[in-house]
C-alpha cells in the first residue's frame, strides 16, 4: 500500500472513531475529516468543496422542503383519520400507521413522512388509552423500510445511484428499488403487527411544557361558508362526524342566538362558537372549510418587513393588562394593534359569547394572530405574557392538495426520464415556495442543515478512497475473504457489513464509505455491481438497533420515552429478517452475471 492509501484509510478510521465517540456533532466531525484530508493532501483544494454542488445535497434539501409542505397540508393525516375510524385493536391501528408511513416514505423522505404521521399516532394512542410508545418505534422502523422503495425515499439510495452512474454510466431509476423495498416493507409490516409487544409497556415521554400547562378548553368563532360539508347537517351529525372532539356552544343566525340542539340544522352563513383542544379545532376548521373569525382582515406588519409571515401565539392575560374587563371589539385590536383574537381559554368555564363581545379576565389564555415580527411587541403593549412555545396550527394551516400534486408531477417526470431527479425536486421545492403553501420561514426551519453539511463535507473525503486506490486494496482483501463463499454469501457479507457499521456511523456516511468498496469488491469477484450496491443501500437504510444511526429513530426517542436498549429488543429480530430475506431478494432482482 502507498502512503496516500494509508492516510486515506487512517482519516476515515479516525472519522468513524469520532462518530462513535459522539463528542462532536456529526456535521462537525465531517468538517474535521475534510480539514484533515486537506492537511494530509489526500483531498486537493479544488476537490474540497465539490460536495456542496453535488446532486445528492440538492435532492436531499429539496426533498425536506417538499416533505414539510406535504406535512403542513394535512391531507395525508386527514386521509389516515378516515381509515383509523374503522380500526379498534392496537394491532390493526398499528398496521394502518406503519403501512401508511411506509408508503408515504417512498414518496417523500422517510424522516418527513414519519414527522407527518406522528400526530395521528398520538391521536390513536389517546383513543385507545395506550402509550404512544406502542406506535412510534414501529412507525420509525416502517419508515426506514418504506424509504428503501424509491430513489428519493432515503439518502443511501441517492448515493448508490450516483456510484452506479460513475461505474456504468447509468444511474438507478426512481423505481428500480421498488421490488426489493416493497417485499421488505411487507415482511416488516407483518413482523411489527405482532412484535410491538417486545416494547416495554411502561415507556412514556416526559410531559412537555405545553402539556404541563394543560390548556384544553379553547373557544373560537367560525362561519359556515358556501361549499362547506357542514351545510345541511344537524348539530348531532356534525359532532358525530368529528368524533365529538369539538363542541358547539352557540349558534348565531341572522344576529339571533340559538342554543345548539342536537336536531338543529346548520345553514350557510351560520356563526358557530366552537370549543375544544387546538388541534381538534384546527382539524374541524380545515376539514369543513370553515371561515375563522377575522381571517380576511388585513394584518399590520413591521414597516421594515412588508412580507412578514402571519402566525399565531398563545399568551396569558396578566393582572395589569389593559385587556381586563374589556372586549376585543371595544378595544378594536385589529386596527389599533394589528392583531386578531382567534381563540380564548378560561379555566373551568365553557364560553358561549362571540369572541369580540367576550370581556377578558386576568388569567385568560388567548390566541392572537398577526405578523410574527410585531407579535412580541404587541403582547408587551397589551400586558400579556407569551406561554411556553408549542406548535399551534390553529389559524395557520390550509388544507390543500397542491404540494401532493407538485410532488406527483416531479416523481412522474423523473420516472419517465424527462428530467434528472435533482432538477425535478429542486423545481418542485421552488414551485411550492412560490405558491405560498409553505412559508419561507418554515421551509428553512425544516431543512436539516447539519445533514447537508455532513453530506457535502464527506463526499470528497469518501472519494479519497477511490482517488488514492485504497478502495481497491480493501475490496481485494474482502474478495480474498469471500473466495470460499457462494455468490449469495458475498452479497450477504456486504449487506451485513453495512448493517453493522451504520448504527455507529450514519446511514449516508456509511454508503459514502462502503459503496465504492462494494462496487470494486464486485468487480474483483467478476460480478455485476448492482446487487452489491443494492445490498449497501439496504444495509445502511436498515438501522433498527440504535437511536443514533438514523434520524427517524432519534425523532421518536423523546416522544416515545424509549431507552437505548429498547431499540435492540424490537430491532434485532427485524435486522436478522432483513439479512435472511433481503439477500436472496436482491440477487433475484439484480442478477450477478
Amino acid at each position: 500500500m502507498t502512503l496516500p492509501q494509508y492516510l486515506s484509510i487512517a482519516t476515515l478510521t479516525g472519522m468513524m472513531a469520532l462518530f462513535i465517540w459522539g463528542k462532536f456533532r456529526y456535521d462537525v466531525t465531517a468538517i474535521l475529516a475534510l480539514l484533515a484530508s486537506l492537511a494530509l493532501g489526500i483531498v486537493t483544494p479544488k476537490q474540497a468543496f465539490t460536495g456542496f454542488s453535488d446532486d445528492i445535497v440538492i435532492i436531499v434539501g429539496s426533498a425536506l422542503v417538499i416533505s414539510a409542505a406535504v406535512q403542513r397540508s394535512g391531507v395525508i393525516e386527514q386521509a389516515l383519520r378516515l381509515v383509523s375510524k374503522r380500526t379498534k385493536s392496537i394491532s390493526s391501528q398499528l398496521l394502518v400507521l406503519t403501512g401508511s408511513v411506509g408508503v408515504a416514505s417512498a414518496l417523500v423522505k422517510n424522516i418527513g413522512a414519519l414527522a407527518m404521521l406522528m400526530p395521528a399516532a398520538f391521536q390513536m394512542a389517546k383513543k385507545s388509552e395506550a402509550s404512544p410508545s406502542v406506535f412510534l418505534m414501529p412507525m420509525a422502523a416502517a419508515s426506514l423500510l418504506g424509504g428503501l422503495m424509491t430513489l428519493v425515499g432515503t439518502s443511501p439510495n441517492i448515493i448508490v445511484s450516483r456510484v452506479r452512474e460513475q461505474m456504468t454510466g447509468e444511474p438507478f431509476g426512481m423505481f428500480d428499488y421498488t421490488p426489493v423495498g416493497a417485499a421488505l416493507l411487507a415482511m416488516g409490516l407483518v413482523y411489527l403487527a405482532f412484535a410491538w409487544r417486545l416494547i416495554p409497556a411502561d415507556r412514556r415521554a416526559a410531559p412537555t411544557m405545553g402539556e404541563a400547562l394543560d390548556i384544553k378548553g379553547y373557544v373560537t368563532e367560525v362561519q359556515i361558508p358556501d361549499g362547506s360539508p357542514a351545510i345541511g347537517e344537524t348539530v348531532d351529525a356534525f359532532l358525530d362526524r368529528h368524533d365529538h372532539e369539538v363542541a358547539i356552544t352557540q349558534i348565531l343566525r341572522a344576529e339571533m342566538r340559538s342554543p345548539p340542539h342536537p336536531d338543529t340544522v346548520l345553514h350557510e352563513g351560520d356563526l358557530l362558537i366552537l370549543g375544544g383542544e387546538p388541534d381538534a379545532l384546527e382539524r374541524t376548521i380545515a376539514g369543513d372549510k370553515l371561515k375563522l373569525e377575522g381571517e380576511d382582515r388585513e394584518h399590520k406588519t413591521d414597516a421594515n418587513s412588508p412580507d412578514d409571515e402571519i402566525g399565531v401565539i398563545e399568551a396569558v392575560v396578566n393582572r395589569d393588562s389593559q385587556l381586563i374587563g374589556r372586549t376585543a371589539g371595544r378595544l378594536d385590536l385589529q386596527n389599533r394593534f394589528g392583531v386578531n383574537l382567534i381563540a380564548i381559554s378560561r379555566q373551568g368555564e365553557r364560553l358561549s359569547r362571540r369572541l369580540g363581545n367576550t370581556s377578558l379576565r386576568a388569567g385568560d389564555v388567548i390566541v392572537l394572530q398577526g405578523g410574527l415580527s410585531v407579535l412580541p411587541e404587541k403582547l408587551r403593549e397589551l400586558g400579556c405574557l407569551p406561554l411556553a412555545e408549542r406548535e399551534l396550527r390553529l389559524g395557520r394551516s390550509q388544507r390543500t392538495w397542491l404540494p401532493v400534486l407538485i410532488l406527483g408531477v416531479a416523481m412522474a417526470a423523473t420516472a419517465a426520464g424527462v428530467i434528472p431527479v435533482a432538477v425535478a425536486f429542486f423545481a418542485a421545492a421552488g414551485l411550492i415556495l412560490a405558491s405560498g403553501v409553505l412559508p419561507l420561514r418554515e421551509a428553512y426551519d425544516h431543512v436539516e442543515w447539519p445533514i447537508l453539511i455532513m453530506l457535502a463535507a464527506l463526499i470528497p473525503v469518501s472519494d479519497s478512497l477511490r482517488t488514492t486506490g485504497a478502495s481497491t486494496v480493501i475490496a481485494e482483501w474482502l474478495a480474498g475473504v469471500a473466495q470460499s463463499l457462494p455468490a449469495w454469501g458475498a452479497v450477504g457479507l456486504i449487506l451485513a457489513a453495512a448493517m453493522a457499521v451504520t448504527p455507529f456511523l450514519n446511514n449516508a456516511a456509511t454508503v459514502l464509505v462502503m459503496a465504492p468498496i462494494a462496487a470494486t469488491f464486485a468487480h474483483d469477484l467478476g460480478y455485476r455491481p448492482e446487487a452489491f450496491l443494492m445490498a449497501t443501500a439496504v444495509g445502511a437504510g436498515c438501522d433498527f438497533l440504535t437511536p443514533i444511526g438514523h434520524q427517524c429513530n432519534t425523532l421518536v426517542m423523546g416522544p416515545g420515552g424509549y431507552k437505548f436498549g429498547d431499540y435492540t429488543r424490537l430491532g434485532a429480530p427485524l435486522s436478522l429478517l432483513v439479512l435472511v430475506l433481503g439477500t436472496p431478494l436482491i440477487i433475484a432482482v439484480w442478477p450477478l452475471k
